[in-house]
């Protein structure tokens, strides 16, 4: 096995396979873009091309078909059970991120016309309002299903995070209206 630098990407890989079984990277695109592809974004091709990269360090096998689309079959080694149990098992150090474009925008917010300001928090309450949605739907459908009750509370945490950031925008929304936000007619921009 080779000394690989191992990535976030190769560790949900690894625990996908591991608690999936055998899959292909269209497996894998699949069941990422229904669990942890919510909170954690990966670019498609990275995903078809690190199962690959994983299975010549040694932490994949694979199998290809021999008929028909002659897809690609990874399992997960020994060595690669190891990679991910001693990964699951190091504390995480580095805080947590948020990468957000609309927070960007409001804080230049003194830059804009309040009605601007209003708009995207309208716009921030209503997508807030569409993820809560489809997480509570989500925990309506798969909660009581005790095979995937563990994973679940991933989507707890996805909640609290939607529900505290519509209430966030919504305070913004609530400020603009009692006109906290000013307006930059009358300032001038720099050139």
């Amino acid at each position: 096995m080779s000394t690989l630098r191992l990535s976030t990407t190769s560790y949900v890989v690894l625990g996908m396979i591991a608690m999936r079984g055998p899959s292909t990277p269209y497996d894998l695109k699949r069941a990422i873009g229904r669990s942890v592809g919510y909170f954690w974004n990966f670019p498609h091709a990275q995903l078809y091309a690190e199962p690959k990269r994983l299975q010549e360090a040694g932490l994949l096998d694979v199998h290809e078909e021999g008929t028909g689309r002659r897809r690609k079959i990874y399992t997960i080694t020994e060595a690669g059970d190891d990679a991910l149990r001693g990964w699951l098992a190091e504390p995480v150090k580095e805080h947590f991120e948020l990468r957000d474009i609309a927070e960007i925008k409001l804080f230049f917010n003194e830059l804009a016309e309040p009605d601007d300001v209003a708009r995207l928090a309208r716009d921030q309450i209503e997508q807030h309002e569409r993820r809560i949605a489809e997480y509570e739907e989500m925990r309506r459908r798969y909660g009581g299903i005790e095979e995937v009750s563990s994973r679940m509370v991933t989507l707890e945490l996805g909640l609290g995070m939607e529900y505290a950031a519509r209430d966030f925008w919504r305070g913004v929304q609530a400020r603009v209206e009692r006109g906290e936000f000013s307006s930059v007619k009358g300032r001038p921009m720099a050139r």
